[in-house]
C-alpha cells in the first residue's frame, strides 16, 4: 500500500467512524428481526521489516477491518463475519448471521449478558502511544540490533534475523442492550534470533522487547547482544542422567506453567468435563503462600482492558488466594453453562500476577543447590484432562547454586497437580513482555529423563 500506509490509519479518528457503524449493524439486525445482535470490530494497521545477514528481507505494511456479527433469533445464535464495510455488504452479513440462527439447534444458555452487568465506566488506560518510524529507520534499528549480535562474540557463525514491528488499532464492541465500548491501542516489538557454532555443535537462541510505547523497549543493541549472550551460553551443551531433581523454570518459560493452570480452570474446560481442576473451587491447589490475581486496570500494560468479549467490567480479582482456588475464569456462555455468574473474562485474564516469596534467579539458584535451570521447553506433551506434562527441555545443569553447563535433549515429566504442589519459590525477576507475569519458579522435584 506504499510508504504512507501507517500515516493513513488514526485509530482515534477511526474510533468514532466504528462506533457508528456497530450502532448501525445493531439497527439492521433489528430491522431484519433478530431478538439480540452484538458485534466486535477490529482495524488494525502496522509496519513490520525483517533483516537476515545485513540486508534486508521484508518490509511489509498491514492494515486489515473486520466485523464479526452475531444474531439471536430467540435460543437460536447465528454468526457471520466481513471485511467491507459498505452499506450492501453489512445488510448481507446481517442477513447471513440470522438465516444461520434459523438453522441453528436450541441452546438455553445462547443470548447476551444481562443489561444491568453492562460495563458503565470504561477508564482509559493509556495504551495508545503511535511510534511514527518510518521504514527505512525501522531497517536501521533492525540492522543495529543484528550488528550488536554478530559482532558480540566470534561464535556467533550465522542469524535467523531480526525483526522491527509497530502496530496500532482499534476495538470496538457493541450488542443491542445499548452497550457500545471502544479502545485504541499501539503495540511494539523488536526481536533478534541467532544462531552459535562451536567444533561441531550448533544453537541457536532469541531475545526480544515489546511494549505498548516504544520508549519503553530495551535498546536495539542489548536486544542483540541478549540474543547473543544467550546463544553462546548454549554451546558445548551435554546430557545429564535420569533421576528425580529440582527443576527451576527461568521466567520466560514458567509463564507456561500459569497457562496450563489458567486453561484448567477456563469455563469451557470444565463445562466439558475436560479439566484436571475439576470441581477444585474452594480447594487447595497450590501452596499457601501463592497468590494469583489479575489486575486489568494497569496504565500502559500489554494485558489491560476495561471490558470483557461480553461488554462486562474488568475488576481486579484472585484466582488463587492462600494456595485455594477461590475463582474460576468465566465468560457469560461458560457461566450459564455451570449455573455460575461470569467472572468478566471472556476472552481470558488482563494483566495476571504470581506473586513472588523469594529473590531473583541468583537467589533461587543457590536455594535449588543442584538440579536443572530450564530456559526452553520443546513439544505439545500436556494433557490438561489428566494433567500429565511430559516435554522436552533445555537449560543448565545447578550445582551448589552455581550454573555448571549448558543442558539438551531432556524430558521433565510430572503432573500439573503435583508440580502446582511443589513449587517451593517464585522469583521478584518478572517477565514483564507477557500478559503472565511470573518470576523464575522452583519447584522441588520432577522426574528428568535424560541418559
Amino acid at each position: 500500500m506504499g510508504a504512507t500506509t501507517k500515516a493513513d490509519l488514526d485509530p482515534k479518528a477511526e474510533e468514532g467512524r466504528l462506533k457508528t457503524l456497530v450502532s448501525d449493524i445493531l439497527d439492521e439486525a433489528r430491522r431484519q428481526g433478530a431478538d439480540a445482535c452484538e458485534v466486535g470490530v477490529s482495524l488494525d494497521a502496522g509496519l513490520s521489516v525483517g533483516v537476515r545477514m545485513g540486508d534486508v528481507e521484508t518490509v511489509e505494511f498491514n492494515r486489515d477491518q473486520g466485523f464479526g456479527i452475531t444474531v439471536y433469533r430467540g435460543k437460536k445464535k447465528g454468526s457471520a463475519s466481513t471485511s467491507d464495510s459498505s452499506r450492501d455488504a453489512i445488510r448481507e452479513t446481517v442477513k447471513a448471521a440470522y438465516d444461520i440462527a434459523g438453522y441453528a439447534s436450541e441452546d438455553p444458555d445462547a443470548g447476551l449478558a444481562e443489561a444491568e452487568l453492562m460495563a458503565q465506566d470504561l477508564p482509559d488506560l493509556d495504551l495508545y502511544h503511535p511510534w511514527g518510524i518510518e521504514a527505512n529507520d525501522a531497517i536501521e534499528l533492525a540492522l543495529k540490533c543484528e550488528d550488536a549480535g554478530r559482532e558480540f562474540d566470534g561464535k556467533i557463525a550465522n542469524s535467523d534475523g531480526a525483526n522491527v514491528s509497530t502496530h496500532q488499532g482499534c476495538r470496538v464492541y457493541g450488542n443491542s442492550h445499548g452497550f457500545i465500548g471502544s479502545y485504541v491501542s499501539t503495540r511494539h516489538s523488536l526481536s533478534c534470533v541467532l544462531i552459535g557454532q562451536q567444533g561441531d555443535d550448533m544453537q541457536r537462541d532469541y531475545w526480544y522487547t515489546v511494549a505498548r510505547d516504544a520508549v519503553d523497549m530495551e535498546s536495539a543493541a542489548l536486544v542483540g547482544k541478549k540474543a547473543a549472550q544467550r546463544t553462546v551460553d548454549r554451546l558445548g551443551s551435554q546430557k545429564v542422567s535420569t533421576g528425580q531433581l529440582p527443576v527451576l523454570f527461568a521466567a520466560e518459560v514458567a509463564s507456561g506453567l500459569v497457562s496450563h493452570f489458567l486453561s484448567a480452570i477456563s469455563g469451557g474446560s470444565l463445562y466439558r468435563q475436560a479439566s484436571f481442576l475439576l470441581d477444585h473451587l474452594n480447594k487447595p491447589v497450590f501452596p499457601d503462600w501463592v497468590r494469583i490475581h489479575e489486575q486489568p486496570h494497569l496504565q500502559k500494560a500489554l494485558g489491560s482492558a476495561s471490558f470483557d468479549n461480553d461488554g462486562l467490567a474488568t475488576q481486579a480479582k484472585d484466582f488463587i488466594t492462600d494456595g485455594v482456588l477461590v475463582n474460576y475464569l468465566l465468560g457469560t456462555y461458560s457461566a450459564r453453562k455451570l449455573g455460575m455468574t461470569s467472572t468478566a473474562n471472556a476472552g481470558g485474564v488482563n494483566n495476571l500476577f504470581f506473586d513472588s516469596n523469594a529473590g531473583d534467579q541468583k537467589a533461587l539458584l543457590q536455594q535449588m543447590g543442584t538440579g536443572l535451570l530450564v530456559t526452553e521447553l520443546m513439544g505439545q506433551g500436556v494433557n490438561t484432562v489428566t494433567g500429565d506434562y511430559s516435554r522436552g527441555a533445555a537449560g543448565f545443569w545447578v550445582e551448589n547454586g552455581v550454573i555448571q553447563y549448558p543442558v539438551s535433549e531432556v524430558t521433565i515429566a510430572g503432573n500439573l497437580k503435583d508440580i502446582f504442589m511443589n513449587i517451593v519459590a517464585a522469583g521478584n525477576d518478572y517477565d514483564t513482555r507477557s500478559n503472565v507475569q511470573v518470576g523464575s519458579v522452583l519447584v522441588e522435584g520432577m522426574m528428568l529423563a535424560g541418559e
